[in-house]
């Protein structure tokens, strides 16, 4: 079971409202393609569902199996976007409501997807270190040296997590210099040996980062702990984000100050700043974050679960036969899950950008993403991700500023 994270008092207080619940799944990085902007972010033609699915057919020889998400409405949600279904997929009836949505934030990071799903769309530019080699300052190098007592460090560059890891872990180990890397995200990664270095250490340099990159706004700081030795190094649990928080209310927070309980399983809490929930659930891996969502569901209320695999281990590695393996062992579960869940509960399953492994580079698609939920029916493309915050607070009661209810 992953650990508690009781964020406030909230917590531990009994619960007015009646008992509803909605589960809110966030498949990490399961876009759609077609996003009308996606040229603008050197996007044009990215499709992580369509592409996978080409993949399946033309390597495997079979098509791409998700019978519980195509029952739910994926395929028609795709073929809003493109007029057709995915590769090798057969006509099905279908059994729930589905759109696709469209992000109006400026970035296709994982905080502005989150946000604006959640009613806040990010209207300002996000700061990004454009530079692929030596994207850091001097200043901003010295000042961590300097405030942290480090020897120096390593990387300064545009990387993919793992593959900087195995190359500079050991430098790293030996020298006592973590290593710090960014992607076309607004973000600052830190990484270093877990027990060499330290968590308490690393935990450290990351807030004096969070606190020299507010201005210009860098959207996270995110702490990478590994452990292992040279040629065999794995990142641990222990990921933390900095991140900002929200600059209003979201869906969550409003359904909280409703009176509901709000809780956030896997990085959910890190992604809105610890804000709007009432408990956070660590878990990693999506055989965790199923059981430990399986764990609160008796809880009732709003309950949002991310599931990062598909971005972290398929998505950023370009790996498109373990990102299609893992949709359909996730497609797996679901149905299980649809087994033990009545008709009184909402089932709200998205996505918050694309991560198409058939693409060039590694970093994130500008894509349309599924929006699959409760009832029946056609509800067409979404001009913004907020209509899904809209029909989340819609089933609590609650209104939100941004977008408009789907159903």
């Amino acid at each position: 079971m992953g650990m508690i994270r009781r964020s406030d008092k909230s917590a531990k207080q009994d619960y007015p409202c009646p008992v509803k619940r909605l589960f809110w799944f966030v498949l990490d990085s399961v876009g759609i393609g077609g996003a009308p902007d996606a040229a603008d972010f050197g996007d044009d033609g990215s499709d992580t569902l369509g592409h996978i699915a080409d993949w399946f057919l033309s390597r495997e020889g079979r098509p791409l199996q998700l019978p519980h998400l195509q029952r739910l409405g994926l395929g028609e949600a795709y073929r809003l976007v493109h007029g057709n279904l995915p590769a090798g997929w057969p006509e099905l009836d279908i059994a729930g409501a589905f759109a696709a949505a469209t992000e109006i934030s400026t970035g296709k990071d994982t905080p502005s997807g989150h946000w604006e799903m959640a009613g806040v769309p990010v209207r300002w530019d996000w700061a990004y270190f454009s530079d692929t080699d030596d994207c850091f300052s001097h200043e901003l190098l010295s000042h961590l040296h300097s405030m942290c007592r480090l020897p120096g460090s390593l990387g300064h560059c545009h990387a993919s997590g793992t593959e900087i890891i195995a190359r500079l872990g050991a430098e790293s180990m030996k020298s006592g210099k973590p290593i710090f890397y960014t992607s076309a995200d607004s973000v600052f990664q830190i990484a270093a040996h877990e027990e060499l270095f330290g968590l308490e250490k690393l935990h450290r340099v990351c807030e004096v980062a969070r606190a020299a990159l507010m201005d210009p706004l860098v959207g996270r700081v995110i702490a990478r702990p590994f452990i292992g030795e040279r040629g065999d190094f794995t990142r641990t649990g222990n990921r933390k984000d900095y991140a900002v928080p929200p600059p209003k209310s979201t869906v969550l927070e409003r359904v909280k100050e409703k009176g509901y309980r709000v809780t956030g399983v896997g990085k959910i809490g890190d992604i809105f700043a610890h804000t709007g929930m009432s408990r956070e659930v660590k878990a990693n891996g999506h055989d965790e974050l199923w059981r430990v969502t399986r764990d609160v569901m008796d809880d009732g209320g709003l309950i949002m679960t991310n599931f990062g695999d598909f971005d972290m281990l398929y998505g950023h590695r370009r790996d498109p036969r373990g990102y299609g393996l893992a949709l359909e062992e996730w497609d797996r579960q679901l149905g299980f899950f649809l087994e033990e869940i009545t008709d009184e509960d909402f089932l709200m399953i998205t996505a918050d950008h694309g991560n198409d492994p058939t693409w060039r580079g590694t970093d994130h698609t500008r894509e349309r993403v599924p929006v699959l939920s409760a009832g029946k029916g056609d509800y067409g493309i979404r001009n913004s991700f907020s209509d899904i915050g809209a029909t989340v607070g819609n089933f609590f009661g609650v209104e939100m500023d941004e977008g408009r209810v789907i159903g």
